[in-house]
């Protein structure tokens, strides 16, 4: 029975597609051709009409947009315009618009692109309306519209066809608004604090910045091997030794990784780096920005994602790694601190899989966190001190040199942001790539590449500099309540069909 309804379903769709076609022929014939017309004039759209109906009531527009619906009654035809600003209804009638158009228009079919000229008018039952003078068909759909009380709803269809999914669902558009929003006031922040936005390389010849794999291309021209970019980090610290003191980048990343709900190959990160500050100073920012963004996007610091009431309310938990894992497990690392083996061994105690992770102190601390108290970071929490192991580009503790003054901020157990006190001791940092480029050298593609130039750079002399870097998808999941990264890339990576 399945398979009946099936060729049935794929039958009308065939009878529809010839039908569309056969349509636009006759008006290519007859000298109407949609596709040959190059400009429509729009002075308003339909959410302005609406907002400012009493003062245009009786006033001529034209508008542009989609049919979305039809409804005729003999000599009176009604239909849903819907442009980039929402949906009016269009109220034509027969014997106040030239016959000819008129009949032209009953033709028309939903999905069809018009460009209308009336009279703001409410209909007897209330409806905020255009009375139609003049109805031009812009552009012929040759696709039906998914049915639309049930719309499209298989996300993988909506993922691949993204322009059907922003035509009939509202609230896909409505995601990437307020991700278009949020990128938007997040310049604002910057720019008003003094920062200057900067473009760096995507192709490089070394790929640094995080412990990522790195997609590699080539160059013809200089034959040489390439580096798609997987953070913008070294560069824009270059910037700092220039003497720039504030900038930062909204920019594309690509990381050859697995894909899942919270990850894409390619995403977009926000990477800024400001000179004679530290860590407190990258925390205050990131704080200023999620949550003022909340305030001023969604009207309340109250966001609901993945399940949790989230509280953007500012002065957000500051914790240290040691203390989160000792609040969740019991461990206290900071008691063997530096003994690799007790550290390790501590670790496997509260069920740590320790299996392919080099056998550190740092390490073992950094497992526990990761496998046991991440996930229970619901509400927005700092974790500060991580590990030298895993820092290899943050400045040393003054206070203790197996800790760096790193953080990453979590909400729902979700990673939303990562900030250091920078490494300034080119000595030091050399040391750091050194063993990051031996640990390559054994297999893990992840590490980071020696950087000669960027030990260079910091010779000359880099300030005491506070740097962050966070996803604006992510972010964008959170604002918008959704669950799934694709939700909030208009075009995400997606297997190709064969």
């Amino acid at each position: 029975m399945a398979e009946q309804n099936n060729q049935n379903t794929q039958q009308e769709l065939s009878e529809i597609l010839r039908i569309r076609r056969d349509k636009l022929k006759t008006l290519q014939e007859e000298g109407r051709n949609p596709f040959e017309i190059t400009k429509f004039d729009v002075s308003h759209h339909a959410q302005e009409v609406k907002d400012n109906f009493d003062a245009m009531e009786g006033t001529e527009v034209t508008l542009g947009g989609r049919l979305m619906s039809k409804r005729g009654m003999g000599k009176v035809s009604f239909c849903d315009l819907q442009d980039k600003s929402g949906r009016i209804q269009i109220y034509a009638r027969k014997d106040e618009m030239d016959e000819e158009v008129y009949n032209h228009f009953k033709k028309y079919d939903i999905g069809d692109i018009v460009g209308v000229k009336g009279e703001v008018f409410r209909t007897q039952r209330g409806e905020m309306s255009i009375r139609a003078k003049e109805i031009t068909l812009l552009s012929k759909s040759l696709q039906p519209l998914p049915e639309k009380f049930h719309g499209l709803q298989d996300k993988e269809i909506r993922y691949r066809q993204r322009y059907v999914d922003l035509i009939v669902n509202p609230e896909s558009k409505r995601n990437f608004e307020i991700r278009s929003k949020f990128v938007a006031y997040l310049r604002r922040y910057l720019d008003n604090m003094g920062f200057m936005e900067v473009e760096t390389p995507v192709l490089s010849p070394i790929a640094g910045g995080a412990n990522a794999r790195p997609f590699i291309t080539h160059h013809n021209a200089q034959d040489i091997d390439m580096y798609m970019r997987i953070a913008t980090e070294l560069h824009l610290k270059r910037l700092i030794v220039g003497g720039m003191e504030r900038v930062y980048e909204v920019g594309r990343i690509f990381r050859n990784e697995g894909m899942d709900t919270k990850h894409n190959p390619e995403f977009t990160t926000c990477e800024l780096y400001q000179a004679f500050t530290n860590l407190d100073g990258m925390m205050d920012i990131l704080e200023g920005i999620l949550s003022g963004a909340a305030q001023e996007i969604l009207g309340t610091y109250q966001v609901n994602w993945l399940g949790n009431e989230i509280d953007l309310t500012p002065a957000w938990k500051r914790q240290t790694m040691a203390d989160a894992v000792k609040e969740v497990t019991g461990a206290d690392f900071m008691a063997c601190e530096g003994d690799d083996e007790a550290g390790v061994a501590l670790a496997k105690s509260v069920g740590v899989d320790m299996d392919g992770v080099d056998k550190k102190w740092g390490n073992a601390l950094y497992e526990t966190f990761d496998q046991k108290v991440e996930e229970t970071l619901i509400q927005p929490t700092f974790i500060t001190m991580y590990p030298v192991e895993v820092s290899p580009l943050a400045k040393r503790s003054p206070s203790d040199p197996h800790l760096t003054e790193r953080y990453e901020m979590f909400i729902c157990g979700c990673e939303m942001g990562n900030a250091f006190s920078e490494l300034n001791d080119p000595i030091d940092q050399y040391e750091r790539f050194k063993a990051q480029a031996e640990k390559r050298a054994k297999g893990d593609e992840e590490a980071d590449m020696m950087d000669d130039d960027f030990v260079l750079a910091l010779e000359y002399g880099m300030p005491p500099t506070g740097g962050l870097g966070f996803g604006i998808d992510r972010c964008a999941m959170m604002l918008c309540g959704t669950d799934s990264i694709r939700d909030v890339i208009l075009f995400p990576t997606m297997k190709p069909l064969d």
